[in-house]
């Protein structure tokens, strides 16, 4: 990669690093997160040249015209949009409610940015309720027996691993950590496992979710109590839990056995309100999981942080409520959300409708000095050729030029393959940007919006008789023009 996409990607980084987040006190044990705003503190994007040409629309439409008129795109919807000053560059259908797919996900980290502080974790909790005529709470003369319930917080990064690698796997709550907890409470014997994901509640799946998701691995049902999201093991592929709860209840049951506790039956229920908490666990912060979720696109992080802003605003948990509570986030943001209408907050669902002019403007308030509460939306974005989602793409000679420059939220679907981010151009200007291809999400598909993206990244196109910052250097090579598709 040469100079000038390195060089844009600094003064990028620059910009997402100069707001700072007002700290907040975690939720209390079994308590829901507290909702609060942070106060805006920093100015907005220094690092960036403001007096750096905007881009003449007229040029830049020249140079998207023809990686847009790709017959593998099917006539995208897109949408171009200065960050500084919100001058829009390119307009192509932005105000049409189209199906999102993943780019969803950078309207709910919005609401989960902004409901809940920098330092809110998720606590997961163990109760135990003694056998009758037994000690009131451990770890007085604790009898054999009793009933043991692991409480879900909505915490699908709680894992059965011992030793989990990688982050923030690696600072993931913890089984065994619980067990432990468990047997230093001098509980050594229980007759009952319960797992409770009553936390959230409502059908556990989506209208417009194919009835394969499950099946094929790409979302667990959703439960306030999940382990490794379902899976069998952290990062396994394949199908996930049909009963999220019932398997971390039985993963559960293996790490107490492990940690010296026998176990009897395990099942499901909602916790006896007289149960007194043994054990607690902690989930890495709120922005690390919002990073996470854009990163990966993990549908399961998405659908549970929903239910907790439902939750903080005090809305039903369900996929109604969430669905509410993000628009009413992003309303509060001076986002329009008009023509919006959701199944659900990670992408999964078909029936989804939003304009993309309502994404591109999630986009800008995270760029704005009013609101460093959501700069975590931005770094946690893939960044082309680098990490999540777009790790494995901009490698092409056509694409390039994008690499590392590129920072985006993906999105495919059977129904649409969609790219929406940000950028800094040739001349140094952070551009917004949304493509919203009506075509099945294939290879062919998602490298043809690459190249749209990497046309963006490499525009020189400031107003006639302006001078182009990268055009006085002289032209980089990895600047050069990506060629049409035939």
């Amino acid at each position: 990669m040469t100079g000038a996409p390195a060089g844009g990607l600094t003064a990028l980084v620059g910009a997402l690093l100069a707001g700072s987040l007002t700290v907040s006190p975690g939720p209390g044990q079994g308590d829901a997160p507290t909702s609060t705003v942070p106060r805006a503190t920093a100015a907005a994007l220094p690092g960036l040249q403001p007096d750096s040409p905007v881009p003449d629309p007229a040029a830049v439409a020249a140079k998207l015209a023809g990686p847009l008129s790709s017959p593998l795109l099917g006539g995208p919807a897109a949408l171009v949009v200065d960050a500084l000053s919100g001058k829009v560059l390119f307009d192509a259908r932005s105000s049409v409610p189209t199906p999102p797919a993943s780019t969803l996900k950078t309207a709910v980290a919005a609401a989960a940015l902004r409901a809940f502080g920098p330092t809110t974790r998720l606590t997961t909790r163990v109760v135990y309720l003694p056998p009758t005529g037994g000690a009131a709470s451990p770890p007085q003369a604790v009898r054999p027996g009793g009933t043991l319930w692991l409480v879900g917080a909505g915490d699908p990064t709680l894992t059965a691993a011992t030793d989990p690698t990688g982050y923030p796997a690696s600072a993931s709550a913890r089984l065994s950590d619980l067990a432990e907890q468990v047997h230093a409470a001098g509980i050594t014997s229980v007759d009952q496992v319960v797992g409770d994901g009553t936390l959230f509640s409502g059908p556990a799946t989506a209208p417009g979710w194919r009835d394969s998701y499950v099946t094929d691995g790409n979302v667990t049902p959703v439960s306030a109590l999940e382990v490794d999201g379902g899976r069998s093991r952290p990062g396994a592929t394949g199908a996930r839990a049909a009963q999220p709860d019932a398997a971390a209840a039985a993963a559960f049951a293996t790490a107490l056995r492990a940690a010296g506790v026998d176990v009897g039956s395990v099942s499901t229920g909602a916790a006896d309100p007289a149960a007194k908490p043994v054990a607690k666990a902690d989930s890495p912060p709120i922005p690390v999981l919002v990073e996470r979720m854009l990163t990966d696109s993990d549908n399961d992080l998405a659908e549970c942080l929903g239910r907790l802003v439902a939750k903080a605003r005090g809305l039903p948990t369900t996929f109604a409520g969430a669905t509410t509570a993000v628009r009413q986030a992003l309303t509060e943001l001076g986002v329009d959300t008009a023509g919006m209408s959701l199944s659900d907050v990670s992408g999964l669902s078909t029936t989804n409708l939003i304009m993309p002019r309502t994404l591109i403007a999630i986009l800008r308030a995270a760029t704005s000095a009013s609101h460093p509460e959501l700069r975590t939306l931005l770094t946690g974005m893939p960044v082309a050729g680098f990490s999540g989602t777009l790790g494995d793409r901009y490698g092409d000679a056509d694409t390039a030029v994008g690499a590392g420059d590129v920072r985006a939220k993906t999105g495919s679907l059977r129904i649409v393959t969609s790219l929406a981010g940000e950028l800094v151009d040739a001349d140094g200007r952070l551009l917004l940007f949304g493509f919203f291809a009506p075509v099945e999400d294939t290879g062919a598909a998602k490298a043809s919006l690459d190249r749209v993206a990497a046309a963006l990244a490499s525009c020189g196109c400031p107003p006639a008789g302006a001078a182009s910052a990268a055009g006085a250097a002289g032209p980089p090579t990895a600047k050069a023009d990506p060629p049409a598709p035939g």
